[in-house]
């Protein structure tokens, strides 16, 4: 199958990509209790090689939480929460004062997973709305270690195009522009079915009735 995208079907996939992202984000706005901005996300088909420079990069500044995508695709979300994020969701949400840090305690961590739970759920729900799928999030987890190893099922290893599909985003808090990373990521077979769906007449159909 041609993996390549014309522009409009860019547009499309980015659209759909732009109404969950915009569930997610009203649902971290009610944690946050801020008023969240979001980015409109880049969409990237790159080598498995560069994916992880990303990761690793985000990784190392970062409290990485990651959540599984099920069921008719398969896929990862990653949330890279940063030391601000962890002592302003700590004040927040379990209403004590916590050091600017990644070294989050058994609470913190699990305020974490939660918010990730809430955020990929969202996602995940209007995706599966758009596309007519049948997908769900599984519970998150908190990485140990490269989290390369932790992704190995999205990484093709045999295939002479090991190509991944990334979307990366970020939610912005208003006053002091705290950036909450997002990563969501698709394998090829998945790429090729989101792909199968929007050139399909009857999903065209749908978008251009609605």
């Amino acid at each position: 199958m041609n993996l390549s995208m014309t522009e409009l079907e860019r547009d499309i996939i980015r659209e759909i990509l732009n109404i969950g992202l915009a569930r997610a984000a009203d649902s971290f706005a009610v944690i946050a209790k801020e008023r969240v901005l979001l980015e409109v996300p880049s969409i990237d088909l790159l080598m498995s090689e560069d994916i992880m420079t990303k990761v690793r990069d985000y990784q190392a500044r970062n409290v990485t939480i990651q959540s599984d995508i099920r069921g008719d695709f398969n896929g990862t979300t990653l949330m890279f929460f940063s030391g601000q994020h962890v002592q302003r969701l700590s004040r927040v949400c379990l209403r004590y004062d916590s050091p600017e840090t990644l070294e989050v305690n058994e609470l913190q961590e699990s305020l974490l997973l939660e918010i990730s739970n809430i955020i990929t759920g969202a996602l995940v729900t209007q995706l599966a709305n758009i596309l007519k799928a049948n997908i769900y999030g599984a519970p998150p987890t908190a990485p140990r270690g490269d989290i390369a190893e932790s992704m190995q099922s999205l990484l093709p290893s045999q295939q002479l195009q090991p190509l991944i599909f990334s979307v990366i985003t970020q939610f912005s808090d208003r006053d002091n522009m705290v950036e909450l990373p997002l990563m969501l990521f698709f394998d090829r077979v998945t790429f090729e079915k989101i792909l199968e769906i929007i050139r399909s007449y009857d999903f065209l159909g749908r978008q251009m009735s609605a």
